[in-house]
């Protein structure tokens, strides 16, 4: 028979354990959902429902309602003719407009020396943008002197 105080050291050694791993398994779950920071327009209806997209995709979120994103987009180095209604930050990157989440999530990680990507404009048939029948439209992948090429094209459902 074990002592009682040899007991309480292994049930002490097997909780310690177990809040081990479940910190670990919390570290993991928090690294699969990559976390956006989305600055927007009060009223942009569409901006929302791209935000909830992302998030029933597995990413998190934190909004930021401005008046006015332009300061945002300048900042982190967008080209004007890229602009769309709202800009978000995730992973050291800058994601303009409706933006597929699969678009974001091989950004993430393929991790090119690009600034970011861009659906410019606000597309319909694009995350948000839900509207039947749209043409297909491009994601652009923008870098640091303003040079695009297109990451992928979407054929609208």
């Amino acid at each position: 028979m074990l002592s009682l105080t040899r007991r309480a050291g292994i049930v002490a050694l097997l909780l310690a354990t177990a809040v081990t791993q479940s910190a670990v398994a919390q570290t993991k779950a928090a690294a699969a959902k990559p976390h956006l920071t989305v600055y927007k327009t009060p009223t942009c209806g569409c901006c929302g429902k791209w935000v909830e997209q992302m998030q029933a995709s597995g990413f998190t979120a934190t909004v930021t309602n401005m008046d006015d994103v332009s300061p945002i987009k300048t900042k982190n180095g967008l080209p004007a003719r890229l602009a769309s209604c709202h800009t978000t930050l995730v992973g050291g990157y800058v994601i303009e407009g409706h933006v597929p989440a699969a678009d974001i999530k091989r950004l993430l990680k393929e991790r090119p020396a690009i600034v970011g990507l861009a659906a410019p404009g606000m597309p319909a048939g694009s995350p948000g943008m839900d509207v039947p029948n749209s043409p297909a439209y491009d994601v652009v992948a923008f870098d640091k002197d303003g040079k695009t090429r297109v990451w992928a094209t979407h054929t609208p459902k």
